[in-house]
Parts: structure tokens; sequence; C-alpha cells
């Protein structure tokens, strides 16, 4: 009885965010058991446009999925109702984010504000939620302006993630494009939340490529994976300012060829980090965390066993990692080693078309 109850309190929701342009229909839950590493199909959406990141809400009643279009179809971002015993979304509202290929949302503890990167579109926006899960339009727009050294891939702004720091006041913003972490002031009374902090921005190595951003668990660290040039930077953190320690890099000093990193997360206990590598890797880095400093320590590498790791998650628990390789259509399961921050590739898939986004219920 004893483990079954366990494995009872160690049953999360997983919902896996998709593209849509191969078969996928859009949003999938599944409840994943972090006591066994089994996933098990719940449902699914009917239709939604490249729902490709997704969030949810503290109280998990609600989801908010970017659709990741532009163009003759402007991106947008849109809100779901959950329901846990049955395990289904329902579609409540869809705003326009006001650029082209929204591709991160935040939503902040709260529950009250909701923030969205628009990639293609170099700007962020920021729509107040109410309660009863709806978003109301974009209150806010902020668009960045300038480029970098990369003349194909930075020729402007490309904000490429929106995360708010540990308490909330600050909303710290990568930017591909101007290799900047643009650094925001969250007023969450006011009807436009965001302003410049001082300073208002952390500039990294040209032609670096900011893509993701996170927090240590005990807020005084936070790293940010660059795409273009493979590395994580590690910053000190405090009161909205970030302090450089340290860039690694995430591949072997042997690797030749076009970094593609991707994704950045920080198990539960704060000991080790993990960078996805997209391109010739396909593979994620693993990193010890120096509980002192913040610096980092390679530890080794783990293949995706497949193709585009865009995205992978660790479970609340800690015991399991999950990768979501988006060109071969799989998501596997490892077992982590808690001591020593390895993984081991369970045996157990979850297959998806196109899936690139994990989030999970506690």
């Amino acid at each position: 009885m004893l483990i079954t109850l366990l494995s009872i309190a160690q049953t999360f929701h997983l919902f896996i965010g998709t593209y849509t342009g191969k078969g996928s229909k859009g949003i999938y839950v599944y409840k994943f058991n972090a006591a066994t590493g089994k996933a098990e199909w719940v449902s699914n959406t009917d239709s939604a446009a490249n729902p490709s990141y997704l969030a949810v809400s503290p109280t998990g009643k609600f989801v908010y999925a970017v659709n990741e279009t532009g163009g003759d179809k402007p991106g947008a971002v849109s809100a779901y109702s959950f329901d846990r015993n049955t395990g289904k979304l329902d579609f409540i509202n869809q705003e326009l984010t006001g650029g082209d290929a929204p591709c991160y949302v935040s939503l902040s503890k709260g529950n009250n504000w909701l923030m969205v990167a628009n990639y293609s579109g170099g700007s962020l926006s920021a729509f107040g939620v109410n309660s009863d899960g709806s978003l109301n339009p974009f209150s806010q727009l902020i668009q960045h302006t300038g480029s970098s050294v990369n003349k194909q891939r930075q020729e402007k702004p490309h904000v490429h993630s929106v995360v708010f720091s540990p308490m909330q006041d600050y909303l710290f913003t990568s930017d591909l494009g101007l290799d900047k972490v643009m650094v925001y002031k969250v007023n969450a009374e006011d009807s436009k939340p965001l302003e410049p902090a001082i300073p208002p921005f952390v500039a990294v190595r040209d032609g670096n490529g900011p893509r993701h951003f996170t927090f240590h668990p005990n807020g005084k660290f936070a790293y940010l994976i660059n795409e273009m040039s493979g590395t994580v930077g590690a910053f000190k953190y405090t009161d909205g300012k970030l302090t450089w320690l340290q860039e690694i890099a995430t591949h072997p000093s042997t690797f030749k060829g076009k970094p593609g990193s991707a994704d950045i997360h920080v198990s539960p206990d704060g000991k080790f980090l993990y960078a996805s590598n997209r391109g010739e890797e396909n593979n994620l880095a693993i990193f010890a965390v120096n509980q002192t400093t913040g610096k980092l320590a390679l530890k080794g590498f783990q293949s995706t066993e497949g193709k585009t790791p865009r995205n992978f998650i660790i479970d609340p628990t800690g015991n399991y990692l999950l990768a979501a390789n988006q060109d071969t259509d799989n998501i596997v399961i490892f077992k982590r080693n808690k001591a020593t921050g390895l993984l081991k590739e369970t045996g157990d898939q979850i297959k998806v078309s196109r899936p690139v986004c994990l989030q999970m219920l506690k």
C-alpha cells in the first residue's frame, strides 16, 4: 500500500507543445509517474497552430500556449482551462502578440501577468490575465532595436525568452539578435508593467546568440545558454543585477562543427545543470554546480537518442529527465543518478509528432 501511495504522490501531468505541420493536433497531455518513469496518454487538443511553448498556471487550472506563426497568420497566444480530474484542456480565448513567431511564454506566480517573446518580431508583449484565465489584449509591446556581428542571424533583434526573477520583480529577456539580456523592472499593479531596469541590459560576447535563461533554485545564480556559440554563461544574481562569473562550452574541445544549443535547466536540488545541443551533436551536456561559487564543471555528455533536442525537462522529484527530439518525433525518458548527475536511458519513449516543449504540473 505504501508503494502505491508513493507512486500516486509522484504522478504529474505532462504537457507537450508541438509544431503542427506534420500531423500533430497541438498540445498533448500525459500522466508521468516519477516513481516508475512511465508515461500514459490522457488527452490532446483537436487543433492548435504551432503551440511551441507552454506555461502552466501555479494553480494548475490554466495552460497558455504561444502560436508560433507570422506573416499572413500573425503570432498569437492562447489560453486554456485545465481539468485535473479528466486531464482535458478547453480553449478559452486567443490574443495577438503584436509580433511574428512568438516562441516563449511566462506566467507570473500571481497569475495576473503573462509575458511573450516574439522571435521574428524582435519584441515582447505583456498581457493581463483575468480570474477566469482569459487573456486581455496586450497592454504593452516593447520593440527591441539593433543588431550584432552575424549579419545572417543577428541582422535585427530576435527575442528568444522571457523569464521572471525568483521574486517576480524583474523580467529577463534574452535577445539572440542583440547579444544582450535585457532586464525590465516589473510593476505588477501598473497597466504597463515593464520598465527598463538600471542597468537595462547585460551584454554577452559578440556572436554568442543568447537563447534561454534560468535561475538556480537558491536564487543566487543564473545561467544563460548561448545558441550560436554553444556556451553557457554563469552569473551571480542580486536584486535585478547580473554579475558575470564564467562562460563554459557545451561541447568537447575536439568538436569542430557548428553549435546549435537550445535549452537549459538546473536539477531541483541545484547540484547539476543540463544543456541541450542540436545540429550535429544531439546531446545533453551535464555540469556540476559549485554550490558556493555558482560556477560549472563539465561532467559528461548524453546522447538524446534522436535529432534536434529543442527542449527537455527534469521532473519535480529529480528522478527523471525527458528530452524532446523535434525531428525524430520522440521524447526519450532518462533515469537521473542524483549523486553523479549522469543519465541512463530507460528504454521508454513517448511518440509525438515534432515535440518542442515540455512542462509538468505538480
